[in-house]
């Protein structure tokens, strides 16, 4: 649809100068600069690591004075200052996190509770801004850090209110997160967010509240209650996040319906927000001076509009976090409202230019963030393709939503697919629908309740049982929408190279009508869309050791199959491994079915994940030892044999009556191909490892082994360390995790037999192929190295002992 936007010639050639190449001395604050700044940045935050200090400033510098004088030169000069100004702000962010002196240590804290607190059954998370005093531990004066309460009874958890400051004793550790395909970046997040340290409440009795909630979060915070009190069941909390941006109410089937409809930009607070309150604001100003003309002589009512446009704008972003996509408009219009003072035509181009601008020069990190990209690429796009129209009749405005919705559609599927994996089938049609009635009738009527709310306790109530109403009137067809099966696909990572290859197709595509081989732009799109998946041909296989934290999951694939062998934690305080690794890295590999799975036994960092995973991932085949309190729909016996793609599966433990003894009882499965072969233990100890000694030690010889029990003191006996003669051993573990895993004793007898012991919590996600090239290894941090990467900062080195003849991808 987008491809056919009839766009007039002149138009067209006003785009080309929109990106100011026309101009030969670009102005500082045009369109040219800003994409130069936003290069510079990119650029900056994709380096494996940070220049020096000397050297980050003597580029801004340069940077700075090209900008300045050299007129030519100038977008290189911005490039070269943007690229610089970020990478100090970025090694600033990171020097601020917590020093490894101080990790694991117990520390009292005191300060304000920051953002809303999140409470779950049996944990509550939260941000704490530190008081900058004398009092505080140094090195986390003035910072932000993320800690959890654990505790059974909830009423002491909820004493904690947005806003009110406590006293804690803590347990930190600088940010660490998983490392998967298509997972999401913890790190990341603690860089961009400037989080220090995250850990937990040491005593919770011990935990003393100092002051009342006050300030703008406490405010939100009442505010929802108030919305939830009015409002009670599932439309109330669509209602808070329309409102105030409080997601708390939204459990996962909201978000995955969000997403599958294409509507989750919708629920965040938006542009459309912001615009409603400052035109609100400016009429209620423009109001008054027509009420009073005598105010006019101090300030025309143009000029009084134009403020109240800006108080409305900045305040209700304030109020609702500064998200990005808020601010941006907030500072757009700022830009149209000056212009209008200053009695000078603004283009719209030149407003986007100045608001990405401003926002780079506030905070260069939030590129890091996906609302960044989708706030300003999605009205660059409109800006780029849709023609100017009077705004009179009422069908040119109909064809100007419809092409809205069809260039957003295609000029935001690349980023979508880029940064979520995935890409929403019914967003086109959801949103023709939603956009309007949500935009125009929902969220109107949800801002008027928050306005009569502050205005008079209880006024509020009756917009916002007027604004669930009307949610309530198109949720179910939305929601039937996005149940269906085709609604949402998901798509393999893709290369580097995909994204500008796709975003360059959306140009071509949208080109005027007329211009030759538009459609060969779709040739383009193939590297997104249908990148390699690396598959293993007919007698190869595919490890990939996912990145679970202090547990295990482990993809098997052949040519035509895959197998799942456990599925990761799923603890109490919410994080189930099974639906934030183990999912999103089987999309982003390219599964889109598990032939079998086995749950080695019945332990809930080996089993947790199973419910989240069976959801998306139907397994027609389940094994598990007899007596496992996670049961499979057959048990794993040894002896138990089947070939997949000229590959053979061979179950070799436990034993047909071997009572269900836990750990002593996990499945222990050996894949043999013509090019090597694997073993995956479990987490056997040392019992059963003399046991497979003594009754099928052929069996044991692997080029690749999964070390059982996470690297524990109970396992890995030099006898059968030895039987082995593994070339490669894969540890799956927690960073920093409480048992000392992989423990060092351990690791030296690998060590010294000759095999090279990798772990999770330092390589992430591990990929080993067997194949006629030969063994086969890529991790995933070191892979696709990040300037923020804790593992990499601190002087980790990924292997744990190395064996230089493997081949890394």
């Amino acid at each position: 649809m987008a491809a056919d936007i009839p766009i007039p010639r002149r138009a067209w050639l006003a785009r080309l100068d929109w990106a100011g190449s026309i101009h030969p001395a670009p102005t500082l604050f045009g369109p040219l600069c800003a994409l130069a700044l936003l290069a510079g940045v990119g650029l900056c935050l994709l380096l494996p690591a940070l220049p020096s200090l000397v050297t980050l400033r003597a580029l801004l510098a340069s940077g700075l004075a090209l900008a300045w004088r050299g007129r030519a030169l100038r977008p290189f000069g911005v490039l070269l200052a943007g690229l610089a100004f970020a990478g100090l702000q970025a090694g600033a962010a990171l020097d601020a996190q917590l020093p490894q002196g101080l990790q694991g240590k117990p520390l009292a804290v005191q300060g304000r509770i920051s953002g809303l607190p999140v409470h779950d059954i049996q944990r509550s998370g939260f941000e704490l801004l530190v008081d900058d005093d004398a009092v505080q531990p140094g090195a986390l004066r003035g910072k932000t850090v993320r800690l959890s309460w654990y505790e059974h009874d909830p009423t002491r958890r909820m004493r904690l209110r947005a806003g009110s400051r406590w006293a804690f004793q803590v347990r930190l550790r600088a940010p660490r997160g998983l490392r998967n395909p298509g997972g999401s970046d913890a790190e990341k997040y603690a860089l961009a967010a400037r989080i220090a340290a995250s850990g937990f409440v040491l005593d919770p009795a011990a935990a003393r509240p100092l002051a009342a909630p006050a300030g703008v979060d406490a405010w939100r915070e009442r505010m929802s209650q108030r919305i939830a009190h009015a409002v009670p069941g599932k439309a109330g909390g669509y209602v808070q996040a329309l409102a105030l941006g409080d997601t708390r109410a939204l459990d996962a089937i909201d978000w995955a319906r969000l997403r599958a409809a294409g509507l989750t930009h919708l629920i965040a607070i938006s542009g459309f927000h912001v615009g409603l309150v400052a035109g609100f604001v400016a009429l209620v100003f423009a109001a008054l001076w027509w009420l009073w003309p005598t105010l006019g002589h101090w300030l025309p009512r143009p000029f009084a509009a134009g403020a109240g446009a800006l108080i409305g704008a900045f305040g209700y972003a304030a109020l609702t976090g500064m998200a990005v996509p808020t601010l941006r408009t907030a500072v757009m219009i700022a830009v149209l409202v000056a212009a209008r003072w200053l009695r000078r035509r603004q283009r719209m181009a030149d407003a986007l230019a100045l608001g990405c601008i401003v926002l780079l020069l506030l905070d260069p990190l939030a590129v890091l963030g996906a609302g960044f990209w989708l706030s300003f690429a999605g009205v660059a796009w409109l800006l780029w393709c849709l023609p100017e129209g009077d705004g009179k009749s009422v069908g040119p405005m109909v064809r100007g939503f419809l092409a809205a919705q069809a260039v957003a559609s295609l000029g935001l599927l690349p980023l979508t697919v880029v940064l979520f994996g995935q890409a929403s089938l019914a967003g086109p049609v959801a949103n023709l629908v939603a956009v309007p009635w949500w935009s125009l009738v929902v969220v109107p009527l949800s801002l008027l309740g928050v306005l009569a709310e502050t205005l008079h306790a209880g006024l509020g109530q009756w917009f916002w049982q007027a604004s669930a109403w009307c949610f309530e009137l198109l949720w179910p067809a939305l929601c039937r929408i996005a149940d269906s099966p085709l609604a949402m696909a998901w798509l393999p990572e893709s290369g580097w190279y995909a994204l500008p290859l796709a975003l360059l197709g959306a140009f071509w595509l949208l080109l005027p009508r007329g211009l030759p081989g538009r459609w060969l732009a779709l040739l383009l799109w193939l590297p997104l869309l249908y990148p390699a998946r690396e598959l293993p041909q007919r007698g190869e296989v595919e490890l990939t050791v996912i990145d679970v934290g202090q547990g295990l999951s482990v993809l098997v694939r052949t040519a035509h199959h895959s197998l799942l062998y456990d599925m990761g934690p799923a603890l109490p305080d919410g994080f189930d491994a099974g639906e934030r690794a183990v999912i999103p890295a089987l999309h982003a590999l390219g599964v889109s079915r598990l032939d079998a799975g086995v749950i080695s036994h019945g332990d809930n960092d080996h089993a947790g994940g199973r419910q989240a995973v069976a959801a998306v991932f139907p397994m027609p085949l389940v094994l598990a030892p007899e007596g496992s309190p996670a049961a499979g729909n057959a048990f794993c016996r040894a002896g138990q044999t089947w070939q997949w793609d000229g590959v053979r599966f061979r179950i070799l433990h436990p034993a047909d009556g071997f009572p269900y003894l836990g750990n002593e009882a996990a499945c222990v499965l050996r894949i043999e191909t013509a090019h090597g072969s694997a073993l995956l233990t479990g987490d056997i100890g040392q019992y059963v490892e003399r046991k497979l000694l003594a009754e099928q030690p052929a069996q044991l010889r692997s080029d690749v082994i999964v070390v059982a029990h996470h690297g524990s003191a109970g396992s890995s006996a030099q006898a059968f360390v030895a039987a082995t003669g593994a070339r490669l051993a894969l540890v799956s573990t927690g960073a920093d995790n409480r048992f000392r895993h992989p423990r060092a004793e351990v690791v030296r007898r690998w060590c010294a037999a000759g095999a090279e012991v990798l772990d999770t919590s330092r390589s992430g996600a591990m990929r080993v192929w067997l194949a006629r090239t030969g063994l086969q290894l890529r991790e995933r941090r070191a892979d696709r190295p990040r300037l923020w990467d804790a593992v990499r900062r601190r002087g980790e080195t990924a292997g744990l002992c190395y064996a230089p003849e493997f081949l890394r991808p």
